[in-house]
């Protein structure tokens, strides 16, 4: 399976991240016969350091949710503190601009993640603040681009075969207000 990061909370990018790095998330009574680690990670504007990291100042950015509100010590629930040899490969899609998760943590990570012999892929957006590719934003452009840029990621995997197919959506704020989700053309997936 591949974890996918929600497209407007940076907890959803989180939480998809911590699939692929925290050791411990699974329930004591859970099937350990089937892996709940994902095989890729597809992650919008994560939020990847939790804690202080070294090498990253970032004025508090890692200290500003409390323990007590998260119910563990940031650390513990950080991805990037939790990369290891055999993390899933990742594409990272991040707005250089993003003042609600720093830029500079996906960095953080993707340093992190080839350290360790991991691929990731960071796509930094310059001038993009949190959320820059949700379908509706703009004309719609960083949207596709981010779309194109995962297909493209999943067939380097093996999971995809071809070129994207995937058409442009409209751009204008009417035509996209009327549309409840973008043209999509099929692609074949590999058996």
């Amino acid at each position: 399976g591949i974890a996918r990061g929600h497209r407007r909370r940076p907890a959803g990018g989180h939480l998809a991240a911590a699939t692929g790095t925290l050791p411990t998330l699974d329930a004591p009574n859970e099937d350990k016969a089937v892996s709940s680690v994902p095989n890729a990670l597809v992650l919008f504007n994560p939020a990847l350091v939790l804690a202080e990291l070294p090498g990253l100042d970032l004025e508090g950015f890692g200290t500003r949710v409390p323990e007590e509100r998260m119910g563990t010590a940031p650390k513990n629930i950080s991805p990037a503190h939790h990369v290891k040899k055999g993390t899933p490969p990742a594409i990272v899609f991040h707005g250089k601009a993003d003042t609600t998760v720093p830029y500079a943590t996906a960095d953080a990570f993707a340093r992190a993640m080839k350290a360790a012999g991991n691929r990731c892929e960071l796509v930094g957006f310059e001038g993009q603040p949190h959320g820059f590719f949700n379908f509706g934003r703009g004309d719609n452009s960083n949207y596709h681009a981010t779309l194109v840029a995962t297909d493209r990621f999943l067939a380097s995997l093996g999971w995809l075969q071809g070129e994207p197919t995937l058409a442009k959506p409209p751009a204008s704020p009417a035509t996209a207000a009327a549309s409840t989700a973008p043209a999509r053309q099929k692609r074949q997936t590999k058996p």
